[in-house]
C-alpha cells in the first residue's frame, strides 16, 4: 500500500466542538504531541479570524518540531476584492506557516445563497487566491468544501472549481464531505473518478469527512482505497455537530489493515497515549468504548471469551492491543468464573489455581458483592484492591478514625459543604477540614489535605467523572446507590466503586479506593 499523509485539524475543527476551548498554551502542547507522534501536517487555526490563533502561530515558531509542518487556514478572497487587498490573506503572509490551506465553495448553491456572488466570480476567487499565495512561496492545499454534495447536484460546476484550484497552483486538493451525510459507496465512487481526472498530474488528493451520518472513519478509509493520499481529521473525532473523522482509529486501520505507511511502528504505539493526552487537555471524558485506544477496546467479560483468550488472543481480538499502546483487560464479574480471578491473581504475582480453595472463596466474594450491587467490570481498580485484601497483600496507606460532612444553606441561596476528617497516617494523627462544591468534593478535599504531606504525588491526581445510580427504585429514598468514580493522573485513568444506602458512604468507599490505587500504583514505579 502507498504512503498516506496525516493532516490534523484538532486545533481548528476540534476547537469548534461543543464544550472545548483551547488556550494558546493548550494548542502549543497538542501541536508538540502531534509532532512527537509523527503527524505530517498540523493545522494551527485561522490567523485572520482571531488574536488567539495569531498568537499560536507566533508561539509555535519557537518549538523545535521534528515531524510536523504547521498549516494555516483561511478562505478564498472576498468577492470583488483583490487577493492582495484581502485582510485574511494578508494575515496568512505573517503567520510563518509552512503550508496554507484555502477553503473554497464547490457547490453552486453555496455560491449563490451564501457568498451571494456569480459562479464565474467564485472560480476566479479560488484561482486568484491560490495563485497569489503560491507566488509568495507558499505550499497551498485547497479544501473543496461540500464537494460530494456539490458533485451529486452539479457535477460540471464542482469539477470546474477543482480545475480552478489546479490552475492557481494548488499542491493538493482535499475533497470535503462537509455536511457529513455521504455514504461510503458514494465517497469511494466519486473519489475514484477525481483520482482518474488528476492521474497524470502532480496534485495529491485528500479527504476531509464529518461524522453526521456516523461514517466519517469508514468514508476516510474508503477514499484512501480509492486513491486519496492525504487524510484530514481530528484526535478523538472532536469537531462541530457530530464531530470530524477520528484520526486515532483511522491511523490504526491504515497501519494494521491497509498496511499503509503513515506513522512508524513506534509512533503507532503512542496512539493510546495521544488520545488520552488530547482528551485531558480538551477537558473531555475519555471514551472507554473508543476503538483501539479505549479502556474497553480489549476488555473481556464472558467466561467463554476469557477462556478462549487465554488459549489464543486472536480468538476475540482483531489486533494485538500492544500495537496501539493499549492493553488487554480481563473483567471480573459473576459471568467470568474462576478464569478471571486466576488471571488477575497472576497479574499480582500470586500463584492460584482453579483447585485452590482461595480461588473459590474470592469468586464467591465477588458474586456476593455483585449481588449487593457492586459491579467490578466497571471498577477495575476497586477489584484489584479487593483481591489484594483477600490475598493478604494489601498495604494500608492510612486509617480512618471518622469523618463528618455538613451541608449549609447560607444567604442568597448559597449552599456550602464542609467535611471534617480524622485519620491516622504512618502513626501520625491528622484532623483536617475543607469546603467543596458538594459533599463529595468537600470530602475529597479534606482527604487530600490530610494526606498531602505524606503522599505528595496525590497532587497530580484528580477526579474526572462521578456517577450515581439508584439500584432499587422501588425502595425510594431508602434505596441502595452505586457510586462510580473515574480518576486520572498524567499517565493513567482508573475506576472505583462504592455501594451503600447512604450516598456519602458509597462515595467514600469509591474515593478511598481511588486514592489507595493511585498510591499503590506510585509505589510500583
Amino acid at each position: 500500500m502507498k504512503n498516506v499523509k496525516l493532516y490534523d485539524t484538532t486545533l481548528r475543527d476540534g476547537s469548534q466542538a461543543e464544550g472545548i476551548s483551547y488556550s494558546v498554551r493548550d494548542k502549543v502542547r497538542i501541536a508538540e504531541e502531534l509532532d512527537r507522534t509523527g503527524i505530517h501536517f498540523v493545522e494551527g487555526g485561522w490567523p485572520g479570524s482571531n488574536p488567539k490563533d495569531r498568537e499560536f502561530f507566533s508561539k509555535i515558531s519557537s518549538s523545535r518540531l521534528k515531524n510536523s509542518k504547521i498549516a494555516a487556514f483561511s478562505m478564498t478572497r472576498r468577492p470583488k476584492t483583490s487577493a492582495a487587498d484581502d485582510p485574511s490573506l494578508k494575515a496568512l503572509l505573517k503567520s510563518g506557516a509552512q503550508v496554507i490551506t484555502i477553503v473554497g465553495k464547490s457547490w453552486d448553491f453555496h455560491v449563490t445563497e451564501v457568498l451571494k456572488t456569480a459562479l464565474e466570480e467564485n472560480l476566479l476567487m479560488i484561482k486568484e487566491t491560490i495563485d497569489f499565495l503560491t507566488k509568495k512561496g507558499f505550499c497551498v492545499f485547497y479544501d473543496a468544501e461540500h464537494f460530494f454534495d456539490a458533485y451529486r447536484v452539479n457535477k460540471a460546476y464542482a469539477l470546474k472549481t477543482l480545475l480552478a484550484a489546479q490552475s492557481g497552483g494548488a499542491k493538493a486538493i482535499c475533497l470535503c464531505d462537509t455536511n457529513g451525510g455521504s455514504l461510503t459507496s458514494q465517497i469511494y465512487s466519486i473519489t475514484s473518478e477525481i483520482k482518474s481526472m488528476f492521474a497524470n498530474t502532480d496534485i495529491e488528493l485528500g479527504i476531509h469527512c464529518h461524522n453526521d451520518a456516523g461514517l466519517a472513519i469508514a468514508n476516510s478509509l474508503a477514499a484512501v482505497e480509492a486513491g486519496a493520499s492525504i487524510v484530514q481529521g481530528t484526535i478523538n473525532g472532536y469537531g462541530e455537530r457530530c464531530g470530524n473523522a477520528d484520526l486515532i482509529p483511522i491511523i490504526a486501520n491504515l497501519k494494521t489493515k491497509l498496511k499503509a505507511e503513515c506513522v512508524s511502528d513506534a509512533n503507532l504505539k503512542q496512539l493510546t497515549h495521544l488520545s488520552h493526552f488530547v482528551s485531558e487537555i480538551s477537558n473531555m471524558r475519555v471514551r472507554s468504548e473508543q476503538p483501539f485506544v479505549g479502556d474497553s477496546a480489549f476488555a473481556h467479560k464472558g467466561g467463554m471469551h476469557i477462556n478462549a483468550i487465554m488459549k489464543n488472543p486472536l480468538t476475540y481480538e482483531h489486533v494485538d492491543p500492544l500495537l496501539v499502546g493499549n492493553r488487554r483487560r480481563i473483567l471480573v464479574s459473576e459471568l467470568g468464573g474462576k478464569t478471571g480471578i486466576l488471571l488477575r491473581a497472576k497479574e499480582l504475582s500470586c500463584d492460584l489455581s482453579k483447585e485452590d480453595p482461595q480461588t473459590k472463596k474470592i469468586l464467591e466474594l465477588v458474586q456476593s458483592l455483585e449481588h449487593k450491587g457492586f459491579q467490578f467490570e466497571a471498577a477495575e481498580a476497586s477489584f484489584q484492591i479487593l483481591l489484594r485484601r483477600a490475598l493478604k497483600k494489601h498495604r494500608k496507606f492510612f486509617e480512618l478514625e471518622g469523618f463528618k460532612v455538613v451541608i449549609e444553606k447560607r444567604s442568597k441561596n448559597k449552599i456550602t459543604s464542609e467535611a471534617v476528617i480524622k485519620l491516622k497516617v504512618k502513626g501520625v494523627k491528622e484532623h483536617t477540614a475543607a469546603e467543596g462544591d458538594g459533599p463529595v468534593n468537600a470530602l475529597d478535599n479534606a482527604l487530600r489535605k490530610a494526606l498531602k504531606d505524606f503522599y505528595p504525588t496525590l497532587a497530580r491526581m484528580h477526579l474526572s467523572d462521578f456517577k450515581v445510580r439508584v439500584l432499587d427504585e422501588k425502595a425510594g429514598t431508602a434505596a441502595k446507590v452505586r457510586v462510580l468514580i473515574q480518576s486520572q493522573d498524567e499517565k493513567d485513568l482508573w475506576n472505583t466503586i462504592g455501594v451503600h444506602e447512604n450516598i456519602i458512604e458509597a462515595s467514600w468507599q469509591a474515593l478511598v479506593d481511588s486514592v489507595e490505587y493511585k498510591l499503590l500504583k506510585d509505589t510500583k514505579q
